[in-house]
């Protein structure tokens, strides 16, 4: 059952795809409407889950689901799985990959690169503990809405930067 993403509790949890390049607004809206017909027929053990979704920068696709209403089981969070894995098929996106990451550069624009590169950058002090990363390890919302966006020193990418935290 699709809902307002703003409408969900703060322990919902959270799923957060990031996309390897900007999502165009044609393939933005062909995921929105899938997302809007995938959440609303969503169920885990023949129950509605309710959730929602956003598209932040166009370079994400964070899904939450209300863990006080229905609890995702196995079946329900492989068939999520499968409607990602259909999107990097469809518009030639990298979605699942957790060896890449996503920060801003000085101009403020989301650059995507694999995480041996961003060591790189760290070690070469082309970026720094204060550049802005994206924690795509967040589990809820509230860690979602507090802890995705922030300084390297505030998320797991600080341990590549040579600081006592």
């Amino acid at each position: 059952m699709l809902v307002p993403f703003k409408s969900l509790p703060k322990n919902s949890r959270i799923w957060i795809f990031p996309s390897s390049e900007e999502i165009d607004t044609y393939k933005k809206s062909i995921i929105n409407e899938r997302l809007v017909k995938f959440i609303s027929d969503w169920t885990s053990h023949n129950k509605n889950i309710q959730a929602s979704f956003e598209l932040p920068y166009n370079r994400f696709i964070v899904i939450a689901l209300n863990q006080n209403h229905q609890n995702a089981s196995g079946c329900s969070i492989d068939s999520l799985m499968n409607l990602v894995q259909i999107f990097e098929k469809e518009f030639d996106l990298i979605l699942l990959d957790r060896m890449n990451v996503l920060y801003r550069d000085k101009s403020r624009k989301i650059v995507y690169l694999t995480l041996k590169d961003f060591v790189k950058l760290a070690k070469s002090k082309s970026i720094n503990s204060s550049t802005t990363v994206f924690n795509n390890l967040v589990i809820n919302k509230e860690e979602y809405m507090n802890l995705w966006e922030v300084p390297a020193i505030n998320s797991w990418h600080f341990r590549y930067f040579k600081i006592k935290k």
